[in-house]
């Protein structure tokens, strides 16, 4: 996939797995462990592990809400092996600093944990550049909803995705920047009801697809 030059302002795709496919999320604190990382790595300045900034969360002296941030957080959704994210980016380079903290974070964590070495991720994040308004709300709902579109991990304890956040208030508020979605429509109603109908949509035209595969002779 083709180098996107990030820009401040900007609305980017974000999505990558696990090395050849692997689980990378295996129970509730990996789940929580990803999220604390991803709000507590998210400044423009270092700060150091996050076992060395609990030290100073303790005495009153944490970084973590002090520090400019370098991405705002628009749609994500978590599952098993793999992660997407609309993100936006609010610094020079703030997407590529902030997805090499969390990776490297992260890698750390998982494999401390589980005793293993080597790289989790497959590769670099890919991405992907959010050029146009029709595009942005078409994919905050295939985010959103992504376990839905494509009926994997439902109901799993591993699959989680700022969806909850977009239909009520919840107890984790990771999207900061929902009013660029949610600001396009009346209430939170009907951006839920525009949400359903296009997920309708591409399940209404999966189904077709494969019905008509199953008429061809060869």
């Amino acid at each position: 996939m083709r180098k996107v030059p990030f820009e401040k302002g900007e609305f980017y795709h974000i999505y990558n797995r696990g090395t050849d496919k692997r689980i990378i999320f295996n129970d509730k604190y990996d789940l929580q462990r990803f999220f604390q990382s991803v709000s507590e790595f998210n400044n423009e300045k270092p700060i150091g592990s996050i076992f060395e900034n609990s030290f100073r969360k303790k005495e009153g002296k944490a970084l973590g809400h002090r520090m400019s941030k370098l991405v705002n957080f628009v749609c994500y959704s978590i599952s098993p092996n793999h992660y997407h994210f609309i993100l936006e980016q609010l610094t020079d380079n703030g997407i590529e600093k902030f997805l090499q903290k969390l990776g490297n974070g992260y890698t750390k964590y998982f494999n401390h944990k589980y005793k293993r070495s080597g790289v989790l991720f497959q590769g670099k994040f890919k991405s992907i550049h959010i050029n146009n308004n029709e595009y942005l709300l078409h994919l905050s709902v295939y985010i959103n909803l992504n376990n839905l579109i494509h009926k994997t991990g439902l109901g799993h304890p591993m699959s989680k995705s700022s969806w909850e956040e977009y239909k009520k208030n919840c107890e984790v508020n990771l999207c900061q920047n929902k009013n660029v979605i949610l600001g396009q429509f009346k209430n939170k109603k009907e951006y839920e009801l525009f949400a359903m109908k296009f997920v309708k949509g591409i399940i209404e035209k999966r189904e077709m697809i494969k019905e008509l595969e199953s008429c061809i002779i060869e």
